[in-house]
């Protein structure tokens, strides 16, 4: 009886294939017109207007930017699982070359960043396959704006899994040549419209109580012919116009106006907008007191507790989600994987750059700072 062995090779200290062109590997391209229109240069691609009105909320754009400086920052890097007789080993590998860059004309924190931006706004993020090495496997990748793909195969909000009906700028795309990114947490835009409004609203019924030179108030008629309600109305928008732009008011002998109590606290709107504030800090689930919001009791804490903060209820989902996307079969081998990782976010004073060596114990910030118990 003869015997069959496949022989093995490490996966690791290897150098990689050939690159070759992306477009046409291993299939027959059908319905992939999409590709032409992916930049650049960028002229068909535009903001979502969704993803606009949500970074117009300063807690929100606040959400985004701090989970963004994170994920940006993480480096890439490349390992392998072996048993060792005891135990899954975690052994590092060679990198692949993309993992330093995978857009070559971006950098990583670039890429990452707004990969990211498109989980948290969309719930979904794309990497088109610029080019494959010989293996098949990717060699670099472009990031496609999320609002700009199209799902055919899947209706609704909520994504049930990778699509093979994608449309980009209104042309069919090849799903083979994309990595497709499905975020655990719901998209923002679909899930906080109304609370988005509501806080747009506050912020405009404040800015109209900041440019009101004279104090809001009671416009009353005292005397003389009685008005018609629709003089009346021409009379008070006239005032309101002369009171927002004029220190001085005059009015007629037969009219009275009468201030409010109204204190510029309230005027303002304050203690409404903070409150929706804390609302928007908790739909990015950001604790609120990153975004500097006041919400009462405080404890002493250091930085590093407010770094682990961050990373644990807002960052690590995110950070999770690209990571085994970018570790599936058909980025990487089966039994590699790559992984964002956050060491040098988490620890302190940490200056070794890019690839250096740290420690492995380091101390952590010794400043001390006042953060709220939430």
């Amino acid at each position: 009886m003869a015997l069959f062995r496949r022989d093995t090779k490490p996966t690791y200290g290897v150098a990689e294939p050939e690159i070759k062109a992306a477009v046409g590997y291993g299939y027959q391209q059908q319905g992939n017109q999409g590709a032409s229109q992916i930049g650049p240069p960028y002229f068909a691609y535009a903001e979502d207007g969704a993803r606009a009105k949500c970074m117009s909320v300063p807690t929100i754009s606040r959400a985004r930017d701090l989970i963004a400086s994170v994920i940006g920052c993480l480096p890439l890097e490349m390992y392998t699982l072996q048993w060792n007789g005891e135990e899954m080993e975690e052994i590092p590998l060679a990198p692949r070359s993309w993992l330093q860059r995978l857009d070559p004309d971006n950098t990583n924190n670039f890429t990452f960043s707004w990969l990211f931006d498109d989980l948290f706004f969309f719930g979904v993020g794309y990497l088109h396959i610029k080019s494959r090495t010989s293996d098949g496997y990717p060699a670099s990748f472009q990031r496609l704006p999320a609002n700009l793909v199209t799902t055919m195969d899947q209706q609704g909000n909520v994504s049930y899994g990778p699509s093979k009906q994608l449309m980009f700028l209104g042309l069919p795309l090849d799903y083979k040549d994309i990595v497709q990114f499905i975020s655990p947490i719901q998209a923002l835009t679909t899930v906080a419209p109304r609370a988005i409004d509501t806080a747009l609203k506050l912020e405009q019924a404040a800015n109209r109580n900041a440019v009101a030179v004279q104090p809001s108030g009671v416009l009353k008629q005292t005397g003389g012919q009685p008005l018609s309600s629709e003089e009346l109305a021409q009379m008070a928008q006239s005032f309101n116009v002369a009171r927002m732009s004029n220190s001085v008011a005059a009015i007629s002998e037969h009219l009275t106006y009468s201030e409010t109590s109204a204190t510029p606290d309230k005027m303002l709107l304050s203690e409404a907008r903070n409150f929706q504030a804390l609302e928007m800090s908790r739909l990015a689930n950001i604790p609120g007191f990153l975004c500097n919001l006041s919400i009462g009791g405080y404890n002493y804490s250091n930085n590093a507790d407010a770094r682990q903060q961050l990373w644990l209820f807002a960052c690590k989902a995110y950070a999770t989600c690209i990571s085994e996307t970018l570790s599936s079969d058909n980025v990487l081998p089966r039994g590699t994987y790559v992984r964002l990782n956050p060491k040098a976010y988490l620890m302190a004073d940490y200056t070794g750059g890019y690839g250096a060596d740290m420690p492995e114990e380091m101390p952590l910030v010794e400043e001390t700072v006042r953060v709220p118990l939430s």
